[in-house]
């Protein structure tokens, strides 16, 4: 129970079905915004890893959404109404399969676990949904187990991280702007205000300037290996958020070449060199790899 006495347990075990249909626009626009200089896709080319959060788009009536952008709690995921920040903590991705531009595809979403902590910022309540993605009647092609975390208003809204970050073999050094976090948003379909209302995010919430979305500090990762590995296959893809990272202020996305295991280190830092975001990425077909 959260430190108000209320249980969420009955949400676990809670899932729900949703249909799309992989198009390629969305996957132009994307490489787009991550500034690559791709051919467009075409019917029958493979996705890249982490691009289904493209699809399965959020679809709550303008009336459903609530003071901080985002739908109305309750519905699918528990109403923690006593915890107002909400942000994506990690995810763990396992890509078995592809999926490709033209598939018909269906995500099961289930509850599997609602935990409660209370630590140095107060009380907490994650969240993790685990995401089966397939096309109708097969084996799932991605399976994500996505982490939502809840906090409260009385704690900073910037948790400093403790951790100093080195640089990669692998480096990119890159300013997310406010376009950049608009264009996020809206291939999204993401109305979170902290990622583009000033006045909101900065005398709501409390934070120095617009939030870095996390799935595009991870997908900025993953573009990484990309750039870096172009011909390696990712099969399995797993980060942890730790710090924020906003607007205008200088990033830096690295990594280190794999091993004879395939595992490359991943990591996202702020200009001063703190840690953001840890990661960890499996290739496969990585003869020749630097």
């Amino acid at each position: 129970m959260t430190t108000d006495g209320k249980d969420y347990s009955d949400w676990i075990g809670k899932s729900e079905v949703s249909r799309d249909v992989v198009t390629a626009g969305p996957l132009d626009r994307l490489a787009a915004t991550l500034d690559r200089d791709d051919p467009a896709y075409s019917d029958g080319d493979v996705i890249p890893p982490l691009a289904h959060w493209l699809f399965f788009l959020p679809k709550a009536r303008q009336s459903e959404i609530g003071a901080d952008g985002h739908p109305k709690r309750g519905g699918f995921l528990p109403p923690v109404h006593e915890l107002p920040r909400r942000m994506w903590a990690g995810s763990r991705l396992s890509f078995p399969g592809d999926i490709r531009v033209g598939d018909s595809i269906v995500r099961h979403s289930t509850i599997t676990s609602v935990k409660q902590k209370v630590g140095a910022s107060g009380p907490l309540v994650f969240v993790t949904v685990s995401h089966e993605i397939s096309r109708a009647g097969e084996t799932p092609a991605i399976v994500d187990e996505h982490d939502i975390v809840y906090r409260g208003l009385e704690a900073p809204a910037v948790k400093l991280s403790l951790r100093k970050a080195e640089t990669g073999a692998w480096q990119r050094t890159l300013v997310s702007d406010a376009v950049q976090l608009f264009r996020y948003s809206a291939l999204t379909f993401n109305s979170h205000r902290i990622h583009y209302d000033r006045d909101y995010v900065t005398k709501q919430e409390g934070y120095p300037g617009l939030v870095v979305h996390g799935p595009l500090i991870a997908t900025l990762l993953i573009d990484l290996v990309r750039r870096s590995a172009p011909d390696a296959r990712i099969g399995a893809f797993t980060f942890r958020a730790v710090s924020p990272l906003f607007d205008g202020r200088k990033m830096s996305v690295n990594g280190t070449p794999p091993g004879t295991d395939g595992i490359t280190k991943l990591w996202a830092a702020n200009a001063e060199g703190d840690l953001a975001m840890s990661a960890e990425a499996t290739l496969s077909r990585i003869n020749g790899l630097r």
